[in-house]
């Protein structure tokens, strides 16, 4: 089938991040709340499922897709759900963000499985911070993790950095200058405002600008490189002489919607048209009905067509509906 999703702005989608699940070993303070509820089971996508959508989806021209969660190594079966996607006629990317406290045991299956790269969340080097941040998390582990990844082929290696004023600002430099010595893509991300946690995340944004002016305080200036064209959703950065890049994906105070080629597939099964628009299409409901994958193909063609341009926060229109964990990333 050669019809590709497009939506009415002449954007071609073709690159779909998956949530395997919206559970997670860690509860990272702009994320969600410690005492966070999760969805039972049986409302998920099961590995089936997930897996008959992935084909429709491929069949739709999308090519590269990402596996995310909550945390996507705690999902069940994640080894074989990954060979199973990664086995799946027209699928050419794929890669998964993860905290990385199970990297250390899963990265070599992953790889051996068909992942072929990964994002590590690493929000500071500073072990008594990484745990204030987490809440649970143990830096050592997400170390480790990081080290079986590169061991393993996953690359290149990206760390995601979140930067929470007044949690971590104070250790962005240290973070930049990680791309120093390893061929690693360090990205600073600006937090975005959801649900139950939108009005922390307002009230403690720093924007890419105040995170690189820090940075050339600190140690000395990033130089822009490839005239500022995004790599994805990152602008890229590098320190002289240095063996990696540093990136930054300023959702908020530069948005990248034009470019915006991207869906997400909660675990719920809903195709989310926008990570920070609360409109959804469910595509659980009418599989778990019976719909043939033409119908589905369908639904989803219908729901592309109305994503909408971007987000709304310069009119603080704010996601109420889900938390990230829920979502996706």
């Amino acid at each position: 089938m050669n019809t590709v999703a497009q939506d009415r702005f002449g954007r071609v989608i073709n690159y779909l991040r998956i949530s395997l699940t919206d559970k997670c070993n860690l509860r990272c303070v702009y994320c969600m709340p410690e005492d966070m509820v999760f969805r039972p089971k049986q409302e998920l996508m099961q590995d089936d499922e997930l897996l008959t959508l992935v084909r429709v989806f491929a069949s739709l021209g999308f090519g590269k897709y990402r596996l995310t969660g909550g945390e996507p190594t705690v999902r069940q079966n994640v080894v074989e759900i990954v060979r199973g996607i990664a086995e799946t006629p027209g699928v050419a990317n794929l890669s998964m963000t993860t905290n990385g406290i199970l990297l250390g045991e899963l990265a070599q299956p992953l790889a051996d499985a068909g992942l072929q790269r990964v994002n590590v969340s690493i929000d500071t080097l500073d072990p008594a911070r990484f745990k204030r941040i987490t809440r649970w998390g143990s830096l050592d582990k997400v170390w480790a993790g990081v080290e079986a990844a590169e061991n393993a082929g996953l690359k290149p290696i990206k760390l995601n950095v979140v930067v929470v004023r007044g949690f971590n600002d104070g250790d962005v430099t240290e973070l930049a200058k990680l791309s120093l010595d390893h061929d690693w893509q360090v990205r600073f991300i600006e937090m975005m405002p959801f649900g139950d946690v939108a009005t922390f995340a307002k009230e403690q944004i720093i924007t890419d600008a105040q995170i690189r002016a820090r940075i050339a305080d600190d140690f000395e200036p990033l130089e822009l490189l490839d005239d500022g064209r995004l790599d994805g959703e990152a602008r890229i950065y590098q320190f002289p002489g240095a063996k990696g890049t540093v990136g930054f994906i300023s959702t908020v105070s530069a948005p990248f919607c034009a470019s915006c080629n991207r869906a997400r597939l909660t675990a719920d099964g809903l195709l989310r048209l926008c990570l920070l628009r609360d409109k959804e299409v469910d595509l659980l409901t009418p599989l778990r009905q019976g719909a043939a994958e033409d119908d589905l193909r369908q639904i989803i063609l219908d729901g592309i067509w109305w994503k909408p341009w971007g987000h709304g926060l310069e009119e603080d229109v704010i996601p109420l509906t889900r938390v990230m964990s829920q979502i996706g990333g």
